[in-house]
């Protein structure tokens, strides 16, 4: 088994995006700019997050992606799995057809056996416990305050009183009367 890039990624911006919430909705761009990764590639990462409810979103000025479920809820497997990341050691795929003739390898229980305890392993690892080693680690997290949206209110519009005639007939009675 081989994690790529995007497992990797996917759980890269998740701890990103856990160690920075506390101050309202993170920025893709953000995340991009601090760990550099491509923003479009960030927003393909977290469709699919979104579509497993890993992540939330809101719209607008000072949106972003919050968690959509606590850290210490989401385990690393759930990441990799939701973002389209296999997680098989097996040349087969799990199908049992490794030589090609309908059976197995002799390596098969081998690799099946490591898929097991790799799934295992990382369904006990949850995101909290990975923003925890980073505050251990000593990882600055910039305290910028959340973005408040601001609420414009409506200046009132007082009518303008205008002394003058509103028509011609009105212009021709004004000078008739001087």
């Amino acid at each position: 088994m081989r994690l790529t890039t995007k497992g990797r990624f996917a759980v890269t911006a998740m701890i990103d995006l856990a160690l920075r919430q506390n101050n309202g909705p993170v920025t893709l761009a953000a995340i991009s700019q601090r760990q550099q990764i491509s923003l479009s590639y960030l927003e393909q990462l977290f469709g699919k997050l979104r579509r497993h409810e890993l992540v939330e979103s809101t719209r607008g000025p000072g949106g972003g992606y919050t968690l959509g479920r606590k850290a210490g809820d989401i385990t690393v497997a759930d990441i990799i799995v939701s973002v389209d990341e296999p997680l098989d050691a097996t040349s087969c795929g799990g199908k049992e057809n490794c030589n090609g003739e309908g059976g197995r390898c002799m390596t098969h229980e081998l690799w099946a056996s490591l898929n097991s305890r790799m799934v295992e392993f990382l369904d006990s690892v949850t995101l909290q416990k990975l923003v925890d080693d980073q505050i251990a680690k000593g990882v600055v997290i910039e305290n910028t305050p959340p973005v408040k949206k601001a609420v414009f209110a409506a200046p009132a519009v007082k009518p303008v009183r205008v002394n003058a005639p509103n028509s011609v007939f009105a212009l021709g009675a004004a000078f008739s009367k001087t």
